[in-house]
């Protein structure tokens, strides 16, 4: 046995060795690199920038993680990542490989480490970007990234190319992370919401964020495209699933509004969702929050009871996912009304949707949170399939 291992060890150093310097070989072909990190947003912003660069001319390929991990190719077509097992970081090596093969001239990815000393590999050794992005900074995956807000800072810095360029839209937060950039040699560069118009949004086919629109202008300006075209690119680009959307249903005389906002899971970003939509409770017009909670992280359902009680203001909750009564009793514990509360965990999407309509009057508006996973996704396609219309607009909910 000793003595097969004097064999395969060496072997198999040497073999990394050589795959390391192919992989180097394919970074350099690529000339332009947008590492994309953050706690919200990230795939939005991979295909806004993706799209920009395709309109400008520039043979790109992108690729976003998540649920539904995608990769993207350069006419703006997308096939989904095969994954046999769970998620590895490794897999980002596949795709810039893949990039190279289809001669790419510039690549947008999405991280997708957690782990604070995997997200400065992905950086440092896999992807070396030439542009650097996050997003934001929310209290966020705490059990990982934390345990307080600054660390989670710490984290997503490590994707910061050292002596190059990042983008954020981050204001909270933007003094610890360019303090970390300046230590690192790099230039921070903070995106104004404040440069995109109300009516530069009103051409996107679903509800995007002033500052995703924001982040991506300046990275285009960064490389050289105009205001013009960039917004034309980010109109063609094909939203992530997860993107925040509005259907209209037309329910045996219903008429209830459906929003996929299973992306809002922290408590900052439900909060933003709230003031942007402008919702209110309603007894002609109830709001209705379905919260999606998931078994395999306990600590979220903690996060997301609290975030149902002091960010969201709304008429009826229905809980579903897995581990449903852990939620329930942490919303009892802080005070919530339990008659507004309907648990209907492990319960099949046509229930909960039945449960839906039994809840709207005439009208309602009805909100998914917590979580896209598992019957997020079901819940979704199933409003998608009986809608009326999508749209980023709903004409018909007061106060939005």
């Amino acid at each position: 046995m000793t003595i097969i291992l004097l064999f395969v060890i060496p072997g198999l150093i040497i073999w990394w060795v050589l795959e390391y310097r192919k992989h180097k070989r394919n970074l350099g072909s690529i000339k332009i690199r947008v590492h994309v990190n953050g706690t919200r947003g990230k795939s939005s912003v991979t295909r806004l920038i993706a799209g920009v660069l395709r309109e400008g001319g520039i043979r790109t390929v992108a690729k976003t993680t998540g649920t539904l991990p995608r990769f993207i190719f350069p006419d703006g077509s997308e096939e989904p990542v095969a994954r046999i097992g769970p998620a590895n970081i490794l897999e980002q090596g596949g795709i810039i490989r893949k990039a190279t093969e289809l001669g790419a001239e510039a690549m947008v990815i999405e991280c997708m480490a957690l782990q604070p000393e995997y997200q400065e590999i992905c950086e440092r050794k896999m992807v070396k970007s030439t542009v650097g992005v996050i997003t934001n900074v929310r209290p966020d995956h705490l059990d990982v990234m934390g345990p307080t807000e600054l660390d989670v800072v710490d984290a997503l810095s490590g994707t910061i190319p050292p002596r190059g360029i990042c983008f954020t839209s981050e204001r909270e937060r933007f003094e610890r992370l360019d303090e970390i950039a300046v230590g690192l040699g790099a230039r921070l560069v903070r995106a104004d919401p404040g440069i995109v118009s109300d009516n530069d949004m009103a051409g996107f086919s679903y509800i995007e964020h002033k500052d995703n629109v924001a982040l991506t202008l300046e990275v285009a300006r960064h490389l050289g495209i105009s205001r013009e075209t960039a917004f034309r690119g980010m109109y063609r680009a094909a939203p992530d699933f997860g993107a925040l959307k509005v259907f209209r249903l037309d329910f045996f005389g219903k008429r209830p509004v459906f929003y996929n906002a299973f992306a809002a899971n922290d408590p900052e970003s439900t909060s933003a969702l709230w003031k942007l939509l402008g919702f209110e409770p309603s007894e002609e017009n109830p709001l209705i929050v379905i919260a999606n909670n998931r078994a395999d992280r306990p600590t979220r359902a903690v996060q997301l009871a609290s975030m149902l009680v002091n960010q969201v203001v709304a008429d009826k909750f229905i809980l579903v996912g897995t581990n449903t009564k852990l939620l329930w009793e942490e919303l009892g514990r802080m005070g919530m009304n339990e008659a507004n509360v309907h648990n209907m965990g492990g319960f099949e999407v046509e229930d909960i949707f039945e449960r839906c309509m039994e809840l709207t009057p005439a009208k309602s508006r009805i909100i998914g949170v917590g979580n896209i996973g598992g019957i997020g996704w079901e819940i979704v396609n199933y409003f998608e399939a009986r809608a009326t219309a999508a749209s980023p607009h709903d004409d018909s909910a007061d106060g939005v």
